[in-house]
Formats: C-alpha cells, sequence, structure tokens
C-alpha cells in the first residue's frame, strides 16, 4: 500500500463541494493508497466544545470518540477521490469499532494514518470500512477505529464477493426497563456538525435526508455512540475495545430509552425508540 503524506488536514468545505461534483464517479476497486497525517496536535477549546455537544464531562480526559474528529477529514478526502468507488454524499454510518489503548493527551504530538478496506455487498448497496491507526511519537497505535459506511443503491463489484467476513455484531444483553429516557433535540445535527464538520445532509436538511431514503433529519451515528460512552464514562479502564452497531435512524427530535448492564469485563448497552426498535447496539470490554 502507498502512503500519501498530507502537509495538513484536508478542508472539510472543500471536499464536501468534491462530493457533490464526483457523486457518480468511481473506480472498480479501493484505492491502494494511505493517508498519513503527522504532527496532529488535540487543541483544548476543541474538545470542550465537542464535549458539551455530546455529554461528556468538560475538562477531563479526551473522549474516546474525540479521535474520530481527526479522522475524519482524512476518511473524507479518500472517500472523494475519483477512483473511490462509492459516492460520498448520503453515505450512512453502519458500525464503528473503537480499541483504544490509552487515551490521547491534549497538545501531544501524533500522527493519524488512514485507509480503505473491505468493500462489500449489502442487501440493500454497498458498504465500504475506513481503518483508523492514531499513533504516538513513540510510534505506538495508540487508538485504533473501524468504520463500516453503506450506500443506499449502489452496486458492490464483483471482487467484493472475495473480501473478508466482517467479525460478528456485538450482542448486547440488557434489562427490559432503562435506565435513562434520552430527549434528541430537533437540533443535534447541526450542532454535532458545528463541532465535527460532518455536515452530510442527512443530518442537517430535512428534503435531503428524506431524498436519500430517511424519514427525516437524523443524528448523527457518532453523536450517539459520543453520548452512550458520555453514560459509561467513568465505569471502564482507559484501554478497552467498544463496538457499536447502528441500527434504525435516531430522527431528530425524538425520543429514545437507553438501556446498560455491567458485564464481565465490561458493558452491554443499547439505545432504542419508543416504538421498541433498536437505534444503536453497544459493547464495550476492557483491554
Amino acid at each position: 500500500m502507498v502512503t500519501e503524506t498530507l502537509d495538513g488536514p484536508p478542508t472539510l468545505g472543500l471536499l464536501y463541494g468534491r462530493a457533490l461534483l464526483t457523486a457518480r464517479s468511481g473506480g472498480a476497486t479501493l484505492p491502494d493508497r494511505r493517508l498519513d497525517l503527522p504532527g496532529v496536535r488535540i487543541d483544548a477549546d476543541a474538545v470542550a466544545d465537542y464535549a458539551h455537544v455530546c455529554g461528556f464531562q468538560v475538562g477531563g480526559v479526551v473522549p474516546p470518540t474525540y479521535p474520530h474528529m481527526l479522522a475524519f477529514p482524512l476518511q473524507m478526502r479518500l472517500m472523494t477521490d475519483r477512483e473511490f468507488p462509492l459516492p460520498a454524499p448520503g453515505m450512512v454510518h453502519l458500525r464503528n469499532v473503537i480499541t483504544q489503548a490509552r487515551p490521547p493527551g491534549v497538545g501531544e504530538p501524533l500522527r493519524v494514518a488512514v485507509h480503505a478496506d473491505r468493500l462489500a455487498a449489502h442487501p440493500k448497496g454497498a458498504q465500504v470500512d475506513l481503518v483508523t491507526a492514531v499513533v504516538d511519537r513513540d510510534d505506538q497505535e495508540i487508538w485504533g477505529s473501524r468504520s463500516t459506511y453503506f450506500v443506499r443503491g449502489a452496486p458492490a463489484p464483483e471482487s467484493a464477493d472475495d473480501v473478508a467476513a466482517a467479525p460478528p455484531e456485538p450482542d448486547p444483553h440488557v434489562g427490559r426497563l432503562p435506565h435513562a429516557i434520552w430527549t434528541v433535540p430537533g437540533d443535534i445535527g447541526r450542532r454535532y456538525a458545528a463541532v465535527s464538520g460532518d455536515v452530510n445532509p442527512i443530518h442537517v436538511n430535512g428534503l435531503a435526508a428524506r431524498a436519500f431514503g430517511m424519514p427525516g433529519v437524523i443524528a448523527h451515528g457518532m453523536w450517539t455512540k459520543a453520548r452512550a460512552l458520555a453514560a459509561l464514562a467513568g465505569r471502564h479502564g482507559p484501554a478497552f475495545t467498544v463496538d457499536v452497531v447502528f441500527r434504525a435512524p435516531v430522527r431528530a427530535p425524538s425520543t429514545a430509552y437507553f438501556h446498560t448492564a455491567a458485564v464481565d469485563g465490561g458493558w452491554d448497552a443499547k439505545l432504542v425508540s419508543t416504538e421498541g426498535k433498536d437505534h444503536l447496539l453497544l459493547t464495550l470490554r476492557d483491554a
């Protein structure tokens, strides 16, 4: 795999413009290229704004979902290249697995690397994984993730049949009664977009969301994961793996029920709609 070293983080506004221009282009296979961004430092004010939107304690350790903010511009840069086989507009986040060895520090010099993997058919289209590694000054990976994105109606190349199967999805076991009731505000898509740069139209515009097959504006999947982890803050160690599947979209505004259960080695959790549909399935296991 060829490594392309970037001089600075890509500009998300320009990438979304490119996404609209390249929505119907693309190659037949994934790019054999890794994007590498050295010299990344986490900004304290940016973390505080993110923590406030997602429910984490402001001024505490860097939230375990925050490094996704560092990786997302690189993911978008890769997904908006003309050679990328799937269109970026309307992409839906299906699954996210984070493995953290330790929290990154504010101001700590880091290197972020992203590549694409596991292009595969989906019953309703096609999906692809974007893999991220965050490495410290000692060249140790302290944080990694695998994000699975889905495009409705997109064809998967025939070569996708040979792709390695994904691991089993999380199967949380929780009680019947919720431990919290979430009130999802109607503007959460815009608020999360402001701190993340992820202005995918399905999260900020009702007409655009319905055009892409959504019931209306939906909350970002990574916001729901972040809020779930904020609820579990202080109940697990600094090193862990947290696997989340995003099921039914979380409409904004809406109400949902959050269920948790302590299990051997970690936590299980679910976010369930008032109609009983699973929004989010989560398993967290300490390392």
